[in-house]
């Protein structure tokens, strides 16, 4: 079996990699008969020649490969007929904007896995990059916040920046003793608090948040949904009533949002929920944040504020909450600065790349090199040869339109 590690083709660039070159090294030690190549790039986190230094075949054309792994989606006009890709598609909920992949696909007659639905007998992912978008989003978030206010400055993440990199630039500056909502318990949230813990902020309860007019460093509390909603009627939150019937609930955002500087919204959001912070909320006097890191990014969501998607080489803009426009970043203490980069993983590539290809390894590469037959990415293949999976057969109509 001959596979390629296919260099990132979508716009803007993403410099990880599914392998890193001390990966790929292993992989051909370990199994004889594979043989790994990498396709050349000049924005990878790794360079060509570290592959090349462990003895890496570093190719222009893939053509020759059985199985293509990838990050992000594919350029259309690269995909190769009758191969086997594995990359993050963002086709399985319908996503309009890469129908256009999907029916490339099925046309080339490809078979495609998505690392999305790489998921175990528990029906839990085995290869995501959530806890580390909850690291780097409070990076982003609170070198906006400096910034914004210009009480201190941190770097901007290079190529090579690291979380050990990204730790030491927090502890070498004085954080304001400020207090910081984070939202949801998931990994996206679990990576936040990491770095929060690890920069030495302060950990509130709820209560103590609510009550707490001032702290002497910087603080941050955990709420979770059942603090974030209540029922419209009045009675008690019910975790299984919320995901069956969320159009009964209703946003109490707004007495977490008097009393504190900043928001990391790290939960997990459905349309059917309330919104949290609404336009009207935006607007209110009451309303204390200022700045606001949405790591989940869910645009015009359950934070009205979020009005796009942000990059790494421009991570910020202000939201005018008289106007509900876009303005540009850091122009008027009344707006509130967003941060919305929804691949902030991307700014330790290095770091991501080397844990992604870990579990890759575990999970994907033993046994697809050993020939066993693998529950987990039968799981996540949507296509075979070109044909929409039983799983994945809701798509059909979708394909077609």
């Amino acid at each position: 079996m001959k596979i390629g590690i296919i260099k990132e083709t979508k716009i803007p660039e993403d410099n990880r990699v599914a392998l890193s070159p001390q990966q790929v090294a292993k992989l051909q030690s370990d199994y004889s008969g594979c043989e790994i190549v990498v396709q050349a790039s000049d924005v990878r986190s790794y360079r060509d020649d570290e592959y090349r230094c462990m003895g890496i075949n570093v190719v222009e054309s893939v053509d020759d490969c059985d199985v293509l792994f990838g990050i992000k989606e594919a350029d259309i006009k690269t995909l190769l007929p009758g191969k086997h890709y594995f990359f993050f598609g963002h086709i399985a909920k319908m996503q309009s904007y890469n129908r256009p992949l999907l029916q490339n696909m099925i046309k080339k007659g490809i078979t495609f896995s998505d690392y999305e639905y790489l998921v175990d007998d528990r029906n839990q992912r085995v290869c995501a990059f959530g806890w580390w978008a909850g690291v780097v989003g409070v990076y982003y978030t609170l070198r906006g916040y400096g910034m914004r206010t210009g009480l201190y400055m941190l770097p901007k993440p290079d190529l090579k920046f690291t979380l050990e990199r990204l730790k030491q630039a927090l502890r070498a500056v004085r954080l304001p003793a400020i207090k910081i909502i984070v939202t949801g318990n998931g990994r996206v949230s679990q990576g936040a608090q990491y770095l929060l813990d690890e920069i030495g902020a302060r950990r509130l309860d709820n209560e103590a948040f609510l009550t707490l007019s001032t702290v002497d460093k910087l603080a941050y509390s955990v709420v979770d949904v059942d603090k974030l909603v209540r029922r419209k009627d009045g009675n008690l939150f019910s975790i299984d009533d919320f995901f069956t019937s969320p159009r009964e609930y209703e946003s109490d955002f707004m007495r977490w949002g008097q009393c504190a500087d900043l928001l990391i919204s790290a939960h997990f959001w459905s349309p059917d929920a309330p919104v949290y912070l609404s336009e009207e909320d935006l607007r209110s006097v009451s309303l204390k944040i200022k700045m606001i890191g949405d790591i989940t990014c869910d645009i015009m969501g359950s934070i009205k504020s979020t009005l796009r998607s942000s990059t790494h080489a421009d991570p910020y803009y202000d939201y005018n909450p008289v106007t509900c426009k876009e303005e540009n970043a850091f122009s008027s203490n009344d707006n509130i600065t967003v941060m919305a980069v929804d691949t902030c993983p991307n700014a330790l590539a290095m770091d991501t790349s080397d844990y992604f290809g870990e579990m890759l390894v575990r999970h994907v590469f033993e046994p697809l090199l050993k020939g066993e037959k693998s529950e987990v990415i039968e799981r996540a293949t949507i296509l075979k040869n070109g044909q929409l999976t039983t799983r994945f057969s809701y798509l059909e109509n979708f394909a077609k339109e």
